[in-house]
């Protein structure tokens, strides 16, 4: 989540309008992320969050993630639930770019995660997955290892300040891994951005997933490499070393809801090398070209080089 369109009382007072919600009594901009614009906006008896897609959303998929937002809540899978306006729409206008509410979950991101907080997580992670195989809905993954060349050519030399020759060492890797890519994987809709300030928890119990907007069709086992990447690495002396016990508990409560097939289990250590590859990507792209007048929080591209690496060795 982040805050890129800044939005007025008058912004406000339309939305008062179109829905049946009464007055705002409080909203501010929300920080954290890199995608979209957020906000939080409380009515007298609903806390809510609105998100305003910025433009690397594409139009023709927001009626996919609404459909997964409210399909997910239906089959009691906690994540935010799209609110319909006056018309009957969930999907509306804000300066110009389309926007939707959402409710708003209770609890919050762990800042530090223990192993056995992995291991409710990687339970989720399997609920979450067998309830997306009931949705009837699909998206081609945009990020996935075959169309990140799209992005790697939007990331220029200037990268190269971060570490030695970077520019030229993620275009190889990216043609390694290309070539290298398993194929016919258990598959379906996954959420594809599972990091720690998209899992809350509430009284120290895991309590819901936020923020689908990357979610698509892709390998289950993809979604947990990335899990191990985002969740089970620890910071020591300006390094990300991996938690072993972190990434077997995951692992194990994953398993305890769905069993990996043994082509997952094969593929997992390319699986987590493209995962590294796509956020030290886009992470890059970012770190180039995010508008210096954004309110958001920067993230280093660095992190998921040295996560890269570890997978490389």
């Amino acid at each position: 989540m982040a805050v890129f369109t800044k939005i007025d009382k008058s912004d406000v007072n339309k939305i008062e309008e179109n829905f049946n919600l009464g007055i705002v009594r409080n909203y501010h901009g929300i920080k954290k992320g890199i995608e979209n614009t957020n906000y939080f906006l409380e009515f007298k008896n609903k806390k809510t969050i609105l998100t305003i897609f910025e433009k690397r959303v594409d139009k023709k998929d927001l009626p996919f993630f609404i459909k997964l937002m409210y399909g997910l809540s239906k089959l009691k899978i906690v994540c935010p639930c799209p609110i319909k306006n006056k018309k009957g729409s969930y999907l509306f206008k804000i300066k110009g770019k389309s926007a939707c509410l959402v409710t708003f979950l209770k609890g919050r991101d762990k800042k530090k995660l223990s192993p056995s907080d992995c291991m409710q997580i990687g339970k989720k992670v399997a609920e979450l997955h067998k309830a997306t195989k009931k949705l009837k809905i699909n998206r081609k993954n945009s990020l996935s290892i075959k169309l990140l060349h799209k992005i790697s050519n939007k990331v220029d030399k200037r990268i190269n300040k971060l570490s030695k020759n970077l520019k030229t060492n993620m275009v190889s890797d990216l043609n390694k891994l290309r070539k290298n890519w398993p194929k016919s994987l258990p598959y379906g809709v996954i959420h594809s951005d599972l990091f720690i300030d998209n899992i809350f928890f509430y009284k120290n119990k895991f309590y819901g997933f936020i923020d689908f907007y990357f979610s698509s069709t892709d390998y289950y086992a993809y979604e947990l490499a990335t899990c191990v990447n985002a969740l089970c690495f620890d910071k020591k002396i300006n390094k990300f070393i991996l938690n072993k016990r972190k990434s077997y508990n995951l692992i194990k409560g994953y398993e305890t809801k769905r069993k990996l097939m043994n082509n997952e289990k094969n593929a997992f250590n390319t699986l987590c090398k493209g995962s590294a590859l796509r956020y030290l990507l886009t992470r890059a792209y970012d770190y180039l070209n995010t508008p210096k007048n954004a309110i958001i929080k920067k993230k280093n591209p660095k992190e998921f080089l040295d996560k890269l690496n570890f997978h490389k060795k």
